[in-house]
């Protein structure tokens, strides 16, 4: 990433979701003029991925979601948990182009930063997700980052469901 950036300035540094753990380091080392988390995991210094959802409370949310939404949170269809609200095709193709998630080293691998980034720090919450539950992520931005998330109606995957609200509201941050 910091090769593609070359010597660009003023940059705005966009983390989706496990991207919360990739996104905060980029904007670190590039002196990002601001970062933004989208519906992205938030660690604390020194935490672990595989760590991350035991020691924020992120499975007893989704749990308890779940029981109110009918099972729909947390779902094991993607197309029900993730891209509920993206048109069939789309979801299809995005399935299609998934990666591996991280290796089981990667998941135990500390978040390497000691404090959160200098960078003044946004965080778009999607109302409707169901991989996240709202509520939970609302208390863990005031817990980790000391700040009320911006909030978009859509899904996990707002930039596939929702590609134009997620634009404005991203451009209303420049």
């Amino acid at each position: 990433m910091v090769e593609a950036v070359g010597d660009r300035t003023d940059l705005v540094v966009v983390g989706h979701s496990f991207g919360g753990f990739t996104a905060p380091l980029v904007a670190d080392r590039l002196a990002a003029g601001l970062l933004v988390l989208v519906a992205g995991m938030i660690p604390a210094p020194g935490e672990s991925p595989g760590d991350w959802g035991e020691n924020t409370g992120c499975g007893e949310a989704v749990q308890a979601q779940a029981a109110r939404d009918g099972g729909r949170t947390g779902h094991a269809d993607p197309h029900v948990s993730f891209y509920h609200d993206v048109p069939r095709a789309l979801a299809d193709e995005a399935l299609s182009r998934e990666r591996a998630h991280p290796s089981p080293t990667a998941m135990r691998e500390p978040w390497p930063l000691e404090a959160w980034p200098a960078v003044p720090t946004r965080f778009v919450l999607c109302r409707e997700d169901r991989c996240f539950p709202p509520d939970f992520f609302r208390r863990l931005a005031a817990e980790r980052l000391g700040i009320v998330p911006d909030e978009i109606t859509a899904g996990h995957c707002v930039a596939l469901s929702r590609p134009a609200a997620l634009a404005d509201l991203l451009e209303s941050y420049r």
